[in-house]
């Protein structure tokens, strides 16, 4: 190759060099221009992480249940007080002694104050009295209610308010349903010849997490409609409440039965972070599993057949979620 040549090659390696450097800049250019611009428009369109109160009139009342837990009621009051949307804070209250007011009512009350100032709502606080400590009670029906939509929360559970806002709007697309954060499954154990219907265990998290599917989702943090309230309390077979109360245990299995028996469908799982706050619970004693089990079954008799409906389907917010 003569150097004229070699010159000239040289010459446009380079300048092939420049233009491929040029086109990646400016590439990074215009994609960046355009995220800028997407936020841009997004803010303008008022496209946000959650919908603002002022999108809509529709609101949700927290219906908290508490026990001797007054340092964690306080956190759940004071975290949902400031979530948008809430119309209202119910407390299940179902300890003999009253709630004192110098350390306990006041601080809960200053909170929702607080949150109302901050807000356009203004928020209402109400401590249910209930005479005795029994599961049932924190679905007994509530008066004066201005929502539909109950959010029921045990008190050391926290969910973030723009995934809570996210599951309030997917409620109100299926009102009928159970909306919650917390999945559960039943399956089959055997064909008994010798029973009238088939017997099933109860299947914790790890047992949704490998089969990719459920067939409840738990009242300690899930949306409902305030009719089921009723439902639970007058309606449902007494022999289920009665089950509830001496045994401490399935209130919220018994409720996922009745919502399953009245819609003929599966609740619906929100994807979404949640909180437990509290340093103990009752999953965590020994033969929970067993004793829920003996819940699904008992349950399942007193009802003549299986109303739980599995799914696989599981609400993901779009705009939260990079991949697809």
């Amino acid at each position: 190759m003569s150097k004229g040549t070699h010159s000239r090659f040289h010459y446009r390696f380079l300048m092939w060099h420049f233009n491929t450097r040029l086109r990646y800049v400016l590439g990074a250019g215009v994609l960046f221009c355009l995220f800028v611009l997407a936020g841009k428009v997004s803010s303008i369109m008022g496209w946000h992480h959650y919908v603002h109160e002022s999108e809509s009139g529709q609101r949700f009342t927290v219906l908290v249940n508490t026990w001797r837990r007054p340092d964690l009621l306080k956190k759940s009051v004071q975290h949902y007080s400031s979530c948008p949307r809430v119309d209202a804070i119910r407390i299940v209250w179902s300890e003999s002694r009253e709630p004192p007011k110098d350390s306990l009512v006041s601080d809960l009350l200053s909170y929702v104050e607080s949150a109302s100032r901050k807000s356009t709502h203004m928020i209402k606080l109400k401590i249910d009295m209930h005479d005795e400590d029994n599961l049932n009670t924190r679905f007994k029906p509530l008066n004066d209610l201005d929502t539909d939509a109950i959010f029921s929360v045990d008190d050391d559970v926290l969910v973030p308010c723009d995934t809570l806002v996210f599951a309030f709007t997917v409620w109100t697309s299926a009102q009928d349903s159970m909306v919650g954060f917390v999945p559960r499954m039943h399956w089959i154990q055997s064909e008994m010849q010798d029973a009238s219907f088939p017997r099933y265990i109860y299947g914790g998290w790890w047992s949704v997490w490998w089969m990719g599917t459920y067939s409840m989702v738990l009242s300690k943090c899930a949306f409902l409609h305030q009719k089921y309230l009723d439902l639970y309390t007058n309606h449902m077979p007494v022999q289920i409440r009665d089950y509830v109360t001496h045994k401490r245990n399935c209130e919220d299995i018994a409720m996922s039965f009745l919502v399953a028996n009245a819609t003929q469908g599966p609740p619906i799982w929100v994807k979404g972070k949640s909180y437990e706050i509290g340093t103990i619970g009752i999953s965590s004693l020994t033969g929970h599993s067993e004793h829920r089990t003996a819940c699904l079954n008992m349950f399942m008799d007193m009802y003549g057949y299986m109303p739980l409906v599995h799914s696989n389907v599981k609400a993901v917010d779009a705009r939260s979620t990079w991949f697809w």
